[in-house]
């Protein structure tokens, strides 16, 4: 496959025109077949809300591929760039050129946006791409299969669906970029691959991404917003907030809070189509693991259950569930978490939250909630993640405009939008020399004339 499609990008890179047809192609496609998508994904869940998958899912990639389209013939467009004075009237640019062929490999917990998302980058920027989908989520994955097949040739898209073996052997490929997106561990193994090639890589990881509360924001507003991005997709989202930083004094009503704003969202967990299920029982028991060695250790929890439902490994339902007195000894502090729990931690000062997030590694997201701009900056400029959304959750990750990427643990390199096409490109720097220059004295033999001319540029 990747032999068959580094002849066909050989023989003729994309145009403009063919990647603008194929990015409409993938764009109405998405749209006529968006319901089969909403229930493969839900059949992989086990039950996943139909509005998160149209919300979550269908809606950032529709509107994605409706930027690079919109956006594409400015993009690739060269952009000239300031030659030195000391080599005029000779002329520089910048040329966006696509790399060849494309590997993505995508993530269960967003089967469909995850995996084509960056599809629509490799697409714009002019390459071949081979998809391989995360095998968690077989039906999307055979899903998307079928579409691809149906909208490209193999030598310009393909999907490769199979476990682990079939995703070792890809990752092993010497694409001319590889994106990856999943855990931290097995990014790892991926870039170890990566490197037998020198194959340049992005690496959208994870870890614990933290919410930190100053005390003068609304606590109500707080708590809602950060349970919202919390229980999306019942926590299984890579930036979701994985624990909450409250002053002190303020931790008691902050749970109060909290646990009031999962129950006003899902006022009953089991039968509900709009609360996800945990993907498989796996997860569900990992789940359960981190609850009890953390409760073991000396937390205290709160399960948010209003109507007091069974809910069990068998039908995969995980009651929001909220943590407090939590520290580093247990695992539920050390691991990213990717379920709907979420640990409460105290904090005195605002200095000391900023060194608490500051000790760990760095990541994905972090969310900031202060109406005081002053306060904004500071801890924008004091702390290092992936991104941020200040005030609220996750929305960062659907602005075209900015960049999406970890630093660190949490990945590296970044796309969405421009980000995307660069990151896909090779951005080549060109130097047109002008018919008369000034500078063929300083090839040798050297004289006295190239000895002043170099002091002079030097300097002393």
């Amino acid at each position: 496959m990747l032999a068959a499609q580094r002849t066909a990008f050989a023989h003729q890179p994309p145009d403009a025109q063919r990647r603008i047809r194929a990015l409409r192609a993938l764009l109405q496609a998405l749209r006529a077949r968006r319901e089969e998508f909403v229930q493969a994904i839900s059949d992989d869940f086990g039950g996943r809300a139909r509005q998160e998958t149209l919300l979550l899912e269908v809606f950032p990639l529709v509107d994605t591929i409706r930027h690079a389209i919109r956006h594409l013939p400015q993009w690739m467009r060269p952009r000239p760039a300031a030659a030195g004075w000391q080599f005029l009237p000779g002329r520089a640019r910048v040329v966006y050129q696509p790399l060849g062929v494309v590997g993505v490999i995508g993530a269960w917990n967003y089967p469909l946006l995850l995996s084509l998302a960056p599809v629509v980058g490799a697409l714009a920027a002019g390459n071949r791409v081979m998809l391989k989908p995360s095998e968690l989520a077989p039906r999307t994955a055979d899903l998307l299969a079928g579409l691809v097949s149906d909208l490209f040739p193999d030598d310009y898209v393909t999907v490769v669906t199979g476990g682990p073996e079939t995703g070792a052997a890809f990752a092993a490929l010497p694409f001319d970029h590889l994106l990856f997106t999943g855990s931290t561990r097995v990014g790892k193994l991926v870039m170890r691959s990566a490197c037998e090639h020198l194959t340049p890589v992005t690496l959208e990881l994870g870890g614990k991404s933290p919410a930190l509360v100053h005390p003068d924001f609304p606590a109500q507003t707080a708590a809602a917003r950060i349970m919202a991005g919390k229980l999306y997709n019942a926590g299984q989202t890579c930036i979701a907030p994985d624990y909450v930083l409250v002053q002190a004094g303020a931790r008691e009503e902050f749970v109060r809070l909290a646990a009031a704003a999962a129950a006003a969202m899902y006022p009953r967990l089991v039968g509900n189509p709009d609360f996800t299920r945990i993907v498989n029982c796996e997860h569900y028991r990992r789940l359960r693991g981190l609850v009890e060695d953390a409760t073991r250790k000396g937390a205290e929890v709160l399960e948010v259950n209003p109507a007091r439902e069974t809910a069990n490994e068998q039908d995969r339902v995980f009651p929001p569930t909220l943590l407090w007195n939590v520290n580093d000894r247990m695992a539920v502090m050390q691991e990213e978490i990717f379920g709907p729990v979420l640990p409460v931690v105290a904090y005195r000062s605002l200095d000391e939250a900023i060194e608490y997030v500051n000790a760990r590694p760095r990541p994905l997201a972090l969310y900031y909630f202060d109406r005081n701009s002053k306060r904004v900056e500071a801890v924008l400029a004091r702390t290092t993640s992936g991104g941020v959304t200040v005030n609220d959750t996750i929305l960062h990750i659907a602005q075209n405009e900015l960049p999406f990427g970890g630093v660190g643990p949490s990945g590296m390199g970044s796309y969405h939008g421009f980000d995307g096409f660069q990151t896909f490109s090779k951005k080549k720097g060109v130097f047109l020399q002008s018919r008369f220059t000034t500078l063929g004295f300083l090839r040798p033999p050297y004289g006295a004339l190239a000895r002043r001319v170099t002091d002079f540029l030097i300097g002393r």
